[in-house]
């Protein structure tokens, strides 16, 4: 493994990782009044564009971090919209 993709797979882990206490939080609590539906609305969409990105160059660390961010932004958002105030 080159530097690079090493400094890719770091980042995508920091930046996944970073992102599973909401996800586990708002699925354990169902409290989710904290959480701004149209902006987990846009961040979903952009992990998605990140990942079809990925996808293009065959990016791996691109690939598998936007798969698993865009699986718990999704859950997240699932949940806001079934547990709406």
């Amino acid at each position: 493994m080159n530097t690079t993709d090493l400094i890719g797979y770091i980042s995508a882990f920091l930046t996944t990782l970073a992102f599973l206490p909401q996800a586990l939080h708002s699925w354990k609590t169902r409290d989710l009044s904290g959480v701004s539906l149209p902006m987990y609305s846009l961040f979903s969409l952009g992990v998605l564009g990140w990942l079809v990105y990925g996808l293009l160059i065959s990016s791996w660390p691109i690939i598998l971090a936007n798969s698993i961010t865009l699986v718990l932004a999704c859950a997240v958002l699932a949940l806001k919209l079934k547990h709406r105030e």
